[in-house]
């Protein structure tokens, strides 16, 4: 997956909220026997002092009735992980308003976004009861972060500030501090990610296969029986928070995932230790147990519609709706219709590290790349396959977006046939075979082979059409699938000259939020994968960036971290927008399409309207999936 691309400016102090009365816990139904047979203490031991407590309105969000079984499909075994996402505890996190507020700690003082001061719950514990405390922090960053065997690198880049780690202070079990000499203004967004920078580990259970705490003879003789080559390794790959992989993994997520892979089902059960409630004292989830059943991604919308899901949006797209819709009555279910806040929802990504050199050429001539973008019908495919209902225009911010700009939306983005063809011609490709193709300067057909991952037959549609308008062009497009993981890789490695993917992570940016999308800063960045690597790795790998635009990329988004005006970051915002919109580094097509959300009758609580984004958003995480809830009407 993309990491995330959204830093903001917080408020100096983010105050945990003070409950106005003293709540009475209720129990648990499915727990109580637990309780009355010693297994587990009583839901007011089990969670914090002070517990997270969920707004209701009593309208959208009604209290609900504790038990059930939730039903998801998902395509492939490691989308296990989505459920971390859905669960969505962070150690801060936004809200349905996009806005940071404290979740897992109870409160966090910002100084200069310099200083972070974070305060633990008292009281709150991991889903085997054990405390959380400060010492899983100084565990993760003195014995894990900084190990040389567990992490080669040392810690992770997204603490480094101009290369200066975080001086890290332990002020008590329930307060630590992290603090650097230069603001950070990514540090919060990236607690609060959808993929998260966890900063923090259960120490308990990871001690046990530790060198420093664990007998060295017995450690071996476990890693032996894993098959893994030493100790670092067993605990590499038993300390995957994410990946939610390792039953035995103590977690704070609502939902704990008790199968382990390869299996036909996975179940995920509720953490009798969550640390959030409803206003009347109901620990929460509401829901006991979590099935997610792979399935290949191709049956997923026709097992949705006859009711294998009872909440389904992955693998569903805007072309199944209608016949999603036509099911409602008979399989008893809801299908909303979500907002999504893409820069794009279909963007073409021509491979600017390709290896071939006479490839390279081409895709780093902006000519080449803006007649790609004026030779596709927007309007065509937008009436086709979205009745007309999607944005036609580049991968850039959103109308709902302060920095939208329609200039940007529109540039070399409207179809022109005629001007494609003349930037085609001026370029020097003007010789054609006996099938009316260009010819490459080499003599090689002009063929672009765009690679998908196979998860999007939406994305097939589209190729489709946008292939019958490049012909006229004299350029022949190929459509190659294959998985996410070969897609990729095959991406970084230079081997794909163009592939296809959705745009920026949010197309509702503000300009406090980072840009560091928009410049090379990642290898998931599938236009300029070994530039991002290059970044990344602080030059180790890949390549350095050697096209001036792209370097002025860089320096925008240098200014932008340097500087804590927003009237400057606006205006940096701005211009980098514009560059992309100029040279179309990224070809967008469509937005705002809408993503399809199908809900079981018999479950409650999920909103009919909201955002289908992954980060900000954690896709159903800002809005509470723990508050939904099951009844046995179907009403």
């Amino acid at each position: 997956m993309k990491r995330a691309a959204i830093a903001a400016i917080l408020l100096a102090m983010f105050l945990a909220a003070t409950p106005a009365f003293a709540l009475t816990m209720q129990e648990t139904p499915s727990l109580a026997a637990d309780v009355a047979a010693g297994k587990l203490p009583p839901v007011a031991s089990r969670v914090p002092s002070d517990p997270e407590i969920v707004p209701f309105d009593g309208k959208q969000r009604v209290i609900g009735k504790a038990g059930g079984d939730l039903r998801m499909l998902i395509a492939r075994a490691q989308d296990v992980r989505w459920l971390q996402v859905y669960g969505y505890a962070r150690l801060v996190a936004y809200d349905a308003s996009y806005t940071i507020k404290p979740d897992i700690l109870q409160s966090i003082d910002v100084k200069d976004d310099r200083v972070f001061t974070m305060h633990l719950r008292p009281g709150m514990k991991w889903s085997d009861g054990q405390p959380f405390t400060t010492e899983d922090f100084r565990y993760w960053w003195q014995d894990v972060a900084n190990n040389a065997e567990l992490s080669p690198s040392g810690p992770p880049d997204e603490l480094l500030v101009n290369g200066e780690p975080p001086k890290v202070e332990i002020i008590d079990p329930l307060t630590v501090r992290y603090s650097w000499s230069k603001p950070n203004p990514f540090f919060l967004p990236r607690l609060a990610g959808a993929f998260p920078l966890y900063i923090y580990r259960p120490a308990h259970y990871l001690k046990q296969f530790h060198i420093k705490y664990a007998d060295k003879d017995k450690l071996a003789q476990m890693a032996a029986a894993a098959n893994k080559h030493n100790w670092a390794a067993l605990h590499n790959s038993l300390d995957n928070m994410y990946a939610s992989n390792n039953p035995d993994l103590p977690s704070l997520d609502p939902w704990i995932v008790i199968t382990r892979p390869p299996a036909d089902r996975y179940v995920a059960v509720r953490n009798p230790y969550f640390f959030r409630v409803d206003p009347e004292g109901h620990q929460l989830p509401y829901i006991d147990k979590v099935y997610m059943v792979p399935a290949s991604p191709q049956l997923i919308p026709a097992k949705t519609g006859a009711g294998d899901s009872d909440l389904q949006a992955r693998g569903l797209d805007f072309s199944n709706f209608t016949f999603l819709k036509e099911n409602e009555d008979r399989y008893g279910y809801h299908v909303y219709l979500w907002k999504t806040a893409k820069g794009s929802n279909f963007t073409l990504y021509p491979n600017l590290n390709v290896t071939d050199p006479v490839w390279r050429q081409l895709l780093r001539d902006v000519r080449f790349r803006r007649a790609l973008s004026l030779g596709i019908d927007r309007d065509g495919i937008n009436q086709s396959l979205f009745f007309g209902l999607a944005i036609e225009g580049n991968n850039t911010a959103l109308p709902g977006s302060p920095l939208f700009n329609a200039d940007d939306q529109k540039r070399w983005a409207t179809y022109d046939k005629a001007q494609a063809n003349q930037l085609l011609d001026q370029i020097g490709l003007t010789k054609r075979n006996d099938d009316g193709i260009r010819l490459m300067p080499d003599g090689r057909p002009l063929e672009i082979v765009v690679e998908t991952s196979g998860e999007d037959p939406e994305q097939t549609d589209i190729l489709e059409l946008i292939r019958d308008t490049w012909k006229q062009l004299g350029i022949r497009l190929l459509i190659k699938a294959s998985s996410r993981e070969v897609m990729r890789d095959r991406v970084f490695d230079g081997d794909t000259v163009m592939s296809v993917w959705t745009g920026f992570e949010t197309g509702l940016p503000t300009p406090n939020m980072s840009p560091e999308e928009l410049a090379p800063t990642m290898q998931l960045s599938l236009e300029w994968p070994k530039w991002g690597q290059y970044y990344e790795t602080g030059g180790k790998a890949g390549e350095p960036v050697d096209m001036p635009v792209a370097k002025e990329l860089l320096d925008l988004g240098k200014q932008w971290e340097e500087t804590t005006s927003e009237d400057v970051r606006r205006q940096i915002w701005s211009k980098m927008l514009a560059i992309h919109a100029d040279q179309q580094f990224t070809i967008g097509v469509v937005s705002g399409v809408q993503q399809p959300v199908v809900v079981s009758r018999h479950l409650h609580n999920v909103p009919e309207e909201g955002i289908y984004n992954f980060d900000p958003g954690a896709y159903f995480g800002i809005y509470h999936p723990e508050t939904f809830w099951l009844d046995g009407t179907g009403k």
